[in-house]
């Protein structure tokens, strides 16, 4: 099965809305990583490496940066009437609804849920195994991830 060139001929690593969804998502994770250090929250070179590549919640929000970059980019190529550019946009809401939303709860939930193990533990001797805290967004993380999504989109569309 052969891949078609894109109509413009250019490829995948010089596409704008590609390269405006890594570098978004890139820059995000970055951003984090620093803002993370600022607040003594890595200690060392490997709690860097963890927040870059794994850590969720944290300022900017790198899944709200991503989704709106992308639906920024094929905004500006394919225009805002397109099936593809409306799927990008609520494909965008759904992803910042859950970043804000849902993973915050589950978190909060988890926590709850650990705090109570913990006390279990430690009045009735109950073993108990701490679940993972996902860790959510709240809203500036979240807008700041999109303004930064934006504006990434916009220069790699328009300049």
């Amino acid at each position: 099965m052969s891949v078609a060139a894109s109509p413009e001929g250019t490829d995948l690593f010089s596409n704008p809305i590609f390269l405006s969804a890594i570098f978004s998502l890139l820059t995000a994770q970055f951003l984090k990583a620093v803002v993370n250090i600022f607040r003594s929250k890595a200690s060392n070179f490997r709690d860097v490496l963890v927040t870059f590549f794994w850590k969720t919640g944290g300022m900017p929000s790198s899944h709200s940066a991503l989704a709106v970059s992308i639906a920024t980019a094929i905004a500006f190529q394919e225009g805002i009437d397109t099936s593809v550019f409306i799927l990008a946009a609520f494909f965008a809401l759904v992803v910042i609804r859950d970043a804000m939303g849902v993973r915050r709860a589950a978190g909060i939930q988890a926590r709850t849920l650990n705090q109570l193990g913990k006390d279990l533990n430690s009045r009735f001797t109950i073993p108990y195994r701490p679940v993972k805290e996902v860790h959510g967004h709240n809203p500036a993380e979240v807008i700041i991830g999109s303004l930064l999504g934006f504006f990434i989109a916009l220069a790699f569309c328009t300049l």
